[in-house]
Formats: structure tokens, sequence, C-alpha cells
């Protein structure tokens, strides 16, 4: 896996600089006329490749090329940095180290989705919670991640400490050593017996259970509701330079988001290789993603039981662009107490309300929105506070 090194990431940001005069505006002139997209093969991205899939992008008067896909996180926030995409999702935390620790001027624009991963464990591992992860091998796709930040959240709660060290060295039943793997690369891990388990975005997990017989311990959007993971994320010059071309790309996908929230199966089918094919997995496996998730299957008494708040009435994965400011907040505080490899200690003087302010931009989504027909569109919001809510949290 591609590893973005001090020297590899500066390298990147001086070639941004160098290019911040008059010699950008060539290449600012080709985003125009050509959107470019990068994505990872999780449903994460649905609605960057449903608004290509279904033209929104084109109905806005863009020219976008077909979404290019990546399979690590690595090598996806290298060739944003190295200006290979105009737009791409990122896990939230990402964008909160890239600017605040690395100075690079990235911009959130738009939640991408909410909910969507799991905790998946093998099926003879006796794992049913939090708890019985102690000793055990436990795969993360990155550090900076909602899924290492909730992970982690849970190992507090049940009394466990998580490291961070060679597979290889023992572990006492208290630890539980975490460690990336490329989301593509978990389910073969998994099935190799070289983890216990692993959290990640879907559809991963779904594949896991359909073509391993994994379980699902608990859904990610079962312990913080309607969370958010993946982010639409732009360079700041962007919005700067062409604030039409960056209202027309958010406006594509929040349009492709209201779509993929009445058309779910339509959707299963388009990412599939049996459709588009910008997902490779089958239909079978995305349509568990986009429907399954019902109380007879993962509600008590089942063992383990990954739904436990169905009065949340949430669902396995959803969609709602707006980028709440409370939800940037908790995850800037929680990276705080989040086992990281490398230096994080930017985070300590980080004001949690000046990220949300500073590398947030809502301007775009909040016009997109309003176009559509408002954030009720979406599901359940607090029309005397619509653009404000309390995140809930319960492990």
């Amino acid at each position: 896996m591609a590893i973005i090194t001090r020297r590899n990431f500066i390298k990147g940001v001086t070639g941004t600089l160098l290019c911040s005069g008059s010699a950008a505006m060539p290449a600012m002139a080709r985003t125009k006329k050509t959107l470019r997209i990068g994505y990872l093969p999780i449903t994460d991205a649905t609605p960057l490749l449903i608004a290509h899939a279904k033209g929104f992008f084109n109905d806005e008067g863009l020219r976008a090329e077909r979404p290019v896909m990546i399979r690590g996180w690595s090598p996806l926030v290298e060739s944003f940095l190295s200006d290979k995409f105009d737009v791409t999702h990122m896990l939230l935390p990402i964008p909160i180290w890239m600017r605040f620790k690395n100075k690079f001027p990235v911009k959130v624009l738009a939640w991408d989705h909410t909910n969507g991963s799991a905790v998946t464990v093998r099926a003879d591992a006796g794992i049913n919670g939090f708890a019985d992860l102690g000793g055990k091998q436990i795969a993360v796709p990155y550090w900076y991640s909602m899924h290492n930040v909730i992970l982690q959240m849970g190992l507090r709660k049940a009394g466990l400490t998580p490291v961070i060290q060679p597979q290889s060295l023992p572990l006492t039943d208290k630890q539980v050593n975490l460690f990336i793997l490329p989301p593509p690369d978990m389910p073969a891990s998994l099935a190799a017996r070289k983890i216990d388990g692993f959290i990640v975005a879907e559809p991963f997990n779904a594949l896991a259970e359909i073509k391993l017989k994994a379980r699902i311990m608990r859904f990610t959007g079962d312990i913080w509701r309607n969370h958010p993971c993946c982010v639409v994320v732009m360079k700041e010059e962007y919005q700067k330079r062409d604030p039409i071309f960056t209202q027309k790309v958010i406006s594509a996908i929040v349009r492709a988001q209201l779509w993929v929230k009445k058309h779910r199966l339509e959707t299963a089918h388009i990412l599939s290789r049996q459709g588009g094919g910008y997902l490779p997995v089958s239909q079978t496996v995305l349509e568990r993603v986009f429907t399954k998730y019902d109380l007879t299957t993962y509600g008590k008494p089942a063992q383990p039981a990954a739904i436990r708040h169905p009065e949340w009435h949430s669902s396995r994965i959803d969609f709602q662009p707006y980028p709440y400011p409370s939800a940037t907040r908790f995850i800037t505080r929680a990276l705080r107490d989040t086992l990281v490899e490398g230096d994080n200690s930017f985070l300590e003087g980080l004001s949690p309300d000046f990220a949300a302010r500073d590398m947030v931009n809502d301007a775009f989504v909040k016009k997109a929105i309003i176009d559509i027909g408002g954030l009720s569109r979406f599901g359940e919001v607090d029309l005397t506070g619509p653009w404000d809510r309390e995140e809930v949290i319960d492990i």
C-alpha cells in the first residue's frame, strides 16, 4: 500500500503553490471543461458515481470523465494532492489531517453519505460485542477514519486498550491490535484467518456475509445515529476561481443523493458488475447493502445483535448532504483520544469550532438543497432549525 511520507506530501504541496499564479490558469480552464473524479470501490462513493451514470453532471452543463477507481485511501489522497482529480470523497477525518496538520487547502463542501459501515467478524471467532475483541487482530481502513474513531470508542467503553504493533507480537486479553488494510483486501484476509475482524465501509461487510458467512457485530450507524463518513472535497482554489463550476458539481451530487434514496435497487444494479461496473461486486451484494437492515436478521436475540437502536429508524446506508457543524466538532474532539500512527499533536490546539468553520464551506450545498426542495426531502429534520442538530452516540 502506498504511504504518504512527509517528503512526498511537501513535494505535492510545493507543486501546488508553484502553480498558484498565472501558470495555474490553463489547468483551471481544463477543469471547467472536464470534471475528473476519483473514488474508492465502496458505496461511500455512490453519489459521485450515480451523478455520472445518470447524467446529472451533464445536465448541469459539465462534461465528466468516467470516475477513476483507486484501491486504497493513501493512493487516493496522493492522487488528489497531485491534482489528478477535481473532486473526490474522503473520510471526514482525512481533510482535518490534511488541512490542519499539513496545511493543504482542502475544503469539505458536503456530506457524501451517512452510516454505511460496520464491524464484521469471523463466524467462529466468538465475538458478539466490543468486550470480546480483547486479544484480537482488527483491521481499519485508515488511521484518520470514522472507523478508527468509532472502533476505539467501543474498545475504551469495554475496558480494552488499542495498540499498534506487528501481528507477530503477543497480545494480552485486554489489548486489541489495529492495523491498516485497504478495504478490498479485508474479506480475503478474514477468509485466510490473518485477522479476526474489520471495520469498514460497504460493500465489504455484505460481501463477507454472503461469501464467507461472516457476521456483522455492529453497524456504525447504530452507534452514532446517522453519522457522516465520507464527505465531498475539492481544493479551496477551485471554489474561489470558479464558483459556478463548483456549484454545478455540488448540485449534481445532491440530486444524485436524493435519487438514490428513492431508487435503491436500481442503484445497486447500476453500480454492480452486472450494471455499470463502477464497483467490483455483484448486484446481489449491493442489494444487501442498500436494502438489508432488519431486526429479524440483525436484532436481538440474534448474537451478535448488530442493531440495538431500532427506535432510531436508521438505514444501513443513507444519503443526506448537509455537513452539520456539530458532527465536525464532535469528530475533531474524538480524534484527540484516538490512537493513530504518527504525530497527532496538532489536534491538541485545534478548536473544534474553528475546524468546523474553517474547513467546511456549506454555501454551495445549502443552495443545492434549497433548489431541490429543502432538507426535509432527505428525511427526518427539525424544520425549526434544519441547519443544526444534536449528535446522538450510544455504544
